[in-house]
C-alpha cells in the first residue's frame, strides 16, 4: 500500500471539488424551463431573456439587443462578473439570492436539483456565440 503525503492530500483540498460535468442530452430537456424566456442555437433571438448561445464564459449584461438588464445585473457586468459554470449554477439554483431585481429572479424560483442544473450547463455549453 503507498502513503500519500501531506502535501498531496492539501493539494486535493485547498483545489476542492471540481464542478460536477452534466449531460447535454438530458440539459436539452430541462432548459424547456428555461425556453419560456430564452432561446438559444441558431437563429436564436432575445425573448423576455437575452438569447443564451455563448453564455458560458461571457461577461453578465453583455447582449447588445437586450434592453431589460436590471440595475443589479448592470451591477454584475460593469464588475466584471463573467458567466462561467459555478457563476451559471449560483444563478439558476437561486436568481433571487444574487439579484433580487432581476427579471429572472421575479419569474424563476430557481432550480434545486443540482445534476439538474449541471445538465442545463453541459447543453449551453454546447451553443457557441454567434
Amino acid at each position: 500500500m503507498r502513503k500519500i503525503g501531506l502535501g498531496a492530500v492539501l493539494l486535493v483540498a485547498l483545489n476542492g471539488p471540481a464542478f460536477a460535468a452534466g449531460d447535454a442530452d438530458k440539459g436539452k430537456a430541462a432548459f424547456a424551463v428555461c425556453a419560456a424566456c430564452h432561446q438559444i442555437g441558431p437563429g436564436a433571438k432575445t425573448l423576455i431573456g437575452p438569447e443564451l448561445n455563448g453564455v458560458v464564459g461571457r461577461k453578465a449584461a453583455s447582449v447588445a439587443d437586450y434592453p431589460m438588464y436590471s440595475a443589479g445585473m448592470k451591477k454584475l457586468g460593469a464588475d466584471g462578473w463573467v458567466w462561467t459554470e459555478e457563476n451559471i449554477d449560483k444563478w439558476i439554483a437561486n436568481p433571487k439570492a444574487l439579484i433580487p431585481d432581476s427579471t429572472m429572479a421575479l419569474a424563476f424560483p430557481g432550480m434545486t436539483d443540482a445534476g439538474q442544473r449541471a445538465d442545463v450547463i453541459a447543453y449551453l455549453k454546447t451553443f457557441p456565440a454567434q
